[in-house]
């Protein structure tokens, strides 16, 4: 398996509890990685309902520390004035699956799912939503210019503009329009005076 890129999409959060008693609680999240950690912005002032982040972080995974990276672990704070922060509750995504079809595939995205929140006293209460997406670093994209093209290959480009023009005009639009004028045709001809 190789390294490469996790892009980590902090959505929102869903029914977290409050525990700040005078004003709205202010949350943001920190994610963490093998070595890697990162805090995601102070949430948006919403409903109480729904804690809204809408953040992307990104984490290098290098080939050498995937034997470490076996989940990314999200731990939900509520910001107070008087303390560096209070827990909330976290999530643990196991990241080994992702990692490993990412490789096989090339690319792999989990589209913004929801995880159960940990409470101190291994609980659930609430849901944060994350989506996930993984490339790993041997992905190269190749593009040939034009100064690029063998003289070899110079009959295949002939070929590919060929059947391009063959494509076109098998369009049904045009195919369409002359079946129509040559039906109309035919029934001209076959029309008696």
């Amino acid at each position: 398996m190789k390294g490469g890129l996790l892009e980590v999409f902090v959505v929102s959060a869903r029914g977290i509890s409050h525990s700040n008693i005078i004003g709205k609680p202010s949350y943001y999240v920190i994610v963490e990685c093998v070595s890697q950690s990162y805090k995601t912005k102070i949430s948006s002032a919403g409903n109480r309902k729904e804690i809204l982040w809408n953040e992307k972080l990104k984490f290098e995974l290098p080939t050498n520390k995937l034997e470490e990276c076996n989940y990314l672990k999200l731990k939900i704070m509520d910001e107070e004035f008087f303390t560096a922060g209070e827990f909330v509750g976290e999530t643990k995504i196991n990241l080994k699956g992702i990692i490993m079809e990412g490789n096989e595939k090339r690319f792999i995205e989990v589209t913004p799912a929801a995880y159960n929140v940990v409470l101190e006293d291994d609980t659930y209460k609430g849901q944060i939503k994350v989506g996930l997406r993984f490339t790993p670093s041997n992905r190269t994209v190749q593009t040939v210019g034009r100064e690029n093209v063998p003289k070899e290959n110079a009959n295949g480009v002939a070929q590919i503009i060929y059947s391009k023009i063959i494509n076109f005009w098998q369009n049904t639009w045009w195919s369409s329009f002359f079946t129509c004028e040559n039906a109309n045709s035919t029934i001209d001809k076959n029309k008696p005076n």
